[in-house]
């Protein structure tokens, strides 16, 4: 069986957007060894997407002449991390590696988990602040989601310190694994531009995802059950060169389309 390295060192949405690649390939026949940030691996690995996973600190040691194929994504590897056009970065990769686009859009784990459809899962967080509207917002949806009957819980991974002292609701894990069964029982997710909002979408969670600065073509994640919400603005997508007024994150122009969005209920991936 030919052996392949998959090098993909990144946050969780990285990593996630990286996993069609080595579902094809795991699929054409190759051994993948995925190698990046090793906990967010164990997802690709509990999937069958990868037959061993490193830590990227053990890039250095690996024998690379085991290897018939080797897959660098980084600046200094053989396939840049980031598309120059503007297109979905997960087809950048495929296209560029000569690989077919017939990928899941769900992964399979945690099937099993029971779950609950008035549950809704709020992160207000993100691994830039650059990228969160104020927490007014979520609070708004909070109250909104309560009064129609929801039980809402917080989610606070890695970058949401700031966050445990400001809310009692509040679901609390730095484990990945832990995180993807918690969220597997959510009804509905409301996030920003995450790793974790890319990990709901990806999981099958009906997501409404903020994306204020950033890109939503190029970043947009893997699930089929997302929406994506944006304001009409000539000036974005501009980050990480956002500016000081943010208008793009505005809480009530956003939070009005959320508004709209979830009462639609439909299954376009973006919302004006």
């Amino acid at each position: 069986m030919n052996r392949v390295l998959l090098y993909r060192r990144g946050g969780l949405g990285d990593t996630l957007l990286t996993f069609p690649v080595a579902e094809v390939l795991k699929r054409k026949g190759f051994e993948v060894h995925f190698v990046g940030n090793r906990d967010y691996l164990e997802l690709a690995y509990l999937c069958g997407w990868a037959d061993k996973i490193y830590s990227s600190e053990f890039l250095s040691s690996l024998d690379l002449s085991r290897y018939q194929e080797k897959i660098l994504i980084s600046c200094r590897g053989n396939l840049n991390p980031f598309p120059e056009s503007r297109i979905p970065i997960t087809y950048y990769y495929l296209k560029s590696l000569g690989l077919p686009f017939n990928f899941s859009r769900k992964l399979p784990i945690f099937e099993d988990e029971p779950g609950d459809k008035n549950l809704a899962v709020l992160h207000p967080g993100s691994g830039s602040p650059k990228k969160n509207p104020p927490l007014e917002l979520f609070e708004k949806i909070e109250a909104y989601l309560v009064n129609l009957g929801f039980t809402v819980i917080y989610l606070a991974g890695e970058a949401e310190d700031w966050l445990f002292s400001k809310k009692k609701n509040l679901f609390r894990s730095f484990n990945i694994l832990e995180i993807a069964s918690f969220l597997k029982r959510a009804g509905l997710f409301i996030g920003n531009d995450s790793g974790i909002s890319h990990l709901a979408s990806y999981l099958g969670i009906k997501s409404f995802l903020f994306y204020g600065p950033t890109d939503e073509v190029i970043f947009s994640p893997l699930g089929e059950t997302s929406h994506l919400i944006f304001l009409p603005l000539s000036c974005r997508p501009c980050f990480p060169k956002t500016c000081s007024e943010r208008p793009c994150l505005d809480p009530e122009n956003l939070f009005k389309v959320f508004k709209k969005a979830l009462h639609q209920n439909i299954t376009l991936h973006a919302y004006y």
